[in-house]
């Protein structure tokens, strides 16, 4: 049989680590769960700016957020929303906010960097989480991480065993590429800003031509991917703190992304072969 694994990135194949800045008190939410930050709210929509850190961190920290994107020309992507929004709607709030500078994202960057800088590989992210009510910028959002110990094995026994293994995340393409160059996943199987329907939507593409789709991933946002796959691994790596919704629609419970690979293993008696 041919078998696909589509990993989500953030707490599946990378221990990440997320800070939010609200841009109305000034309070830094260090260490945060950003999507599940953004769905306590269903007026709230997460997005990722293709935006560099470096660049970020040179620009005037009292100029508008909305100003200097502007300014640089840089796009964004949706990766966690509750209600259907047009693309066209959010960029108007995005570009036209007069409540977070870029002092506040620059705060996030700070914060995640101060503790990952130490470590081999790390891999960073900014965005914003917007809100349509306001309406405008409610909270800047940087994450950072570095693979799981034991992932680029996982990955290498997945691919000896003649798995064919997928990133649908809904972090920035660019960042998902230096990941999959590391773990070894082709990038023209790397999908970034995949939002929770983009998710379901690949798994479901997939299995026209996979006899099996996995997917493994850690948060709520992989929930429609979970009941579109013909098995749902959930990860607790990162943490064990779960929606009992996602718990519920979980196949299997790992502790380790070094678990799936027997799982897959004893997914059939046939032997898997690749496609």
């Amino acid at each position: 049989m041919t078998v696909a694994v589509v990993f989500d990135s953030a707490g599946t194949l990378l221990r990440s680590y997320r800070t939010a800045r609200d841009v109305r008190t000034g309070e830094i939410l260090s260490d945060v769960e950003t999507t599940l930050l953004t769905c306590l709210d269903r007026a709230r929509v997460l997005i990722a700016l293709n935006a560099h850190s470096r660049d970020v961190i040179g620009a005037p920290p009292d100029q508008l957020l909305s100003s200097y994107l502007c300014a640089q020309n840089i796009g964004f992507g949706v990766s966690c929303l509750r209600q259907i929004t047009p693309h066209e709607d959010l960029a108007r709030i995005l570009y036209s906010d007069t409540n977070a500078m870029v002092g506040d994202l620059q705060a996030c960057i700070r914060d995640v960097w101060g503790t990952l800088k130490e470590e081999s590989l790390v891999v960073m992210d900014s965005g914003a989480i917007l809100n349509l009510t306001m309406p405008g910028i409610e909270f800047t959002v940087t994450a950072g991480g570095r693979p799981f110990e034991g992932a680029k094995e996982a990955i290498a026994d997945l691919h000896a065993m003649g798995v064919a293994t997928f990133i649908a995340s809904g972090d920035r393409a660019a960042k998902l590429e230096r990941i999959a160059d590391h773990l070894g996943i082709p990038r023209d199987q790397v999908h970034g800003i995949a939002t929770p329907s983009i998710k379901a939507q690949i798994v479901d593409d997939l299995k026209k031509c996979y006899d099996a789709v996995v997917m493994v991933g850690d948060g709520i946002n992989d929930l429609q991917a979970f009941r579109k796959a013909d098995v749902a691994i959930l990860s607790e790596q990162q943490s064990k703190e779960k929606p009992l919704e996602l718990c519920k629609a979980a196949d299997y419970i790992v502790g380790s992304v070094r678990e799936v690979v027997p799982i897959i293993r004893d997914l059939s008696g046939d032997a898997i072969v690749p496609i």
